[in-house]
Formats: structure tokens, C-alpha cells, sequence
């Protein structure tokens, strides 16, 4: 792909995830709203410029394809016009193997973003063909990593793509904690927002690890320390994770086997 401004871009879907990339994408001037077409079911509402309808234009083909679809809806995506134009897939759980039986003649990337990729903080593991220009394209949606096997990229996706659902579990929860002991909702959750923007703003920009970082605030026979011990009995929070994260790469695994079909 040789990505020169302008850059030409067509997507196959564009719910939340691909929604979030495209508008970031236009927010940091990588790709002009005019350049944009998206083929989808039925309209939706895109940044102002951006053209969408039901089949492919009938004009030269795109710079690069995004497949943003559901997984399952693999199959119903129509024909791709002709060309060798390179391909990057959002579909969890869909390997290369099954891309390239259903798209052959296009080079193909895997990406796994995030939701925080509207933000420009998101994360985005890649894998597949080393595409001449994704590096630059994806790096206005934050961190970008290029994974050395695709079941690695399957689990770092796990990780970083299901990851915030499950830090948002944990703000709430953190939040019902602050109810609990007395505090009004609105300021509990104001609170515990605050705290974990903080501490992981705090953490991406320390030289030490993040258990360092617990530890130095924990003061020994101090309040902090006595919920520590809570959370490291017999392993229970990292137990938890590491169980929750389990649950999430089988069903990545269910759903590759489901569009292999």
C-alpha cells in the first residue's frame, strides 16, 4: 500500500469500534472525510463529509479496506472490487487463514483495537502483513504493537480489548464501595473516576512497575495495606483476572471455529 495523502479509505461496517478509529482518524487529519466511503446495512450517523450506502462505488478501488463488521457477518460481505489493495481486519476471533480464504489476492492485517482508540489512547495489537503505511495510520489511535504469532494476537486482544470493560467493572465497583461506607452515588463515582484516571496516568509514566507503585502507597500497618491483604489473599484479585481473561480467549477461540465454517 503506498499511503499518500490523499488517502483513500473504505469500510465494511462501522459500528462503535470502527466508528471510534474512523473519527479519530479525521479528528487527527490522518484521512479526509471525502475520502471515506463505508458500506453498511443501513445508514448511520458519520463525521459530516464521509459518503455511505449499501454496495461499493463504482469508482477506482480504495488504498485500504477496514472489515468492521460483527464476526459472524463474515460471510455476508459482498464481493470486493478488483484489485490487490491491502485489507485490515477488526474481526475478533477471525483468523488469517480464514481472511485469506475469503479475500485471496489481498495482503491482510489483523488489528485489535480498543474503545480508548477515540481518545487517541487506545490499543491496537496487530498481526499479519507488514503494510507499508499502518504503522503511521494506526498511530493516532495510541499504542500500537505488532505481535510475533497470531494465538499471541488473539491473546493480547483478550487483553487489551476486553480490558476495559472490565476496568469499568472494576470503577463501578470501587464506586459501590464509596456508597457503601456513606457517600452519595454521584460523588462516589466522580471519586472513584478520578482516582482511577490518577493512578493510571500516574503508572504509565513511572519507572517502576505498578506493584512498586501499590506498595509505596501502602505504608505498613497503614489502612491502604490492610486492603491490600484483602485483594492478595490466596491470590484472589489476580485469580479473578487471570479466570476472567480465560473466559474471554475461549470464546475468542469459539468464535474463530464459528467463522471457519
Amino acid at each position: 500500500m503506498i499511503v499518500a495523502a490523499p488517502l483513500r479509505l473504505w469500510l465494511v461496517g462501522c459500528g462503535n469500534m470502527a466508528g471510534a478509529m474512523l473519527r479519530r482518524w479525521i479528528e487527527s487529519g490522518t484521512v479526509a472525510p471525502a475520502n471515506v466511503f463505508v458500506v453498511n446495512r443501513h445508514d448511520r450517523e458519520l463525521p459530516v463529509g464521509v459518503r455511505q450506502g449499501r454496495t461499493f462505488p463504482r469508482e477506482p478501488a480504495p488504498d485500504l479496506l477496514l472489515l468492521g463488521v460483527k464476526p459472524q457477518q463474515l460471510g455476508e460481505i459482498d464481493p470486493l472490487p478488483a484489485g490487490e489493495y491491502p485489507l485490515i481486519s477488526i474481526l475478533a476471533g477471525v483468523d488469517l487463514g480464514t481472511l485469506h480464504a475469503r479475500f485471496p489476492g489481498h495482503p491482510v492485517v489483523r488489528a485489535m483495537p480498543n474503545l480508548p482508540v477515540a481518545l487517541g489512547k487506545g490499543v491496537v495489537p496487530l498481526y499479519g502483513a507488514r503494510v507499508p503505511g499502518v504503522d503511521a495510520l494506526m498511530a493516532p489511535l495510541g499504542l500500537v504493537e505488532w505481535v510475533a504469532s497470531e494465538s499471541l494476537f488473539d491473546r493480547a486482544g483478550t487483553l487489551s480489548g476486553c480490558g476495559p470493560a472490565f476496568v469499568y467493572r472494576f470503577i463501578d465497583a470501587l464506586a459501590e464501595g464509596g456508597i457503601a461506607m456513606g457517600l452519595s452515588a454521584d460523588q462516589a463515582r466522580r471519586l472513584a473516576l478520578a482516582t482511577v484516571e490518577g493512578a493510571g496516568l500516574l503508572a504509565a509514566q513511572a519507572d517502576v512497575s505498578p506493584a512498586m507503585l501499590a506498595d509505596r502507597v501502602a505504608s505498613p500497618g497503614g489502612s491502604t495495606r490492610q486492603g491490600l491483604d484483602v485483594l492478595d489473599k490466596e491470590e484472589a484479585l489476580r485469580r479473578l483476572l487471570r479466570e476472567t481473561l480465560a473466559a474471554s480467549e475461549r470464546r475468542t477461540a469459539e468464535m474463530a471455529a464459528e467463522a471457519r465454517k
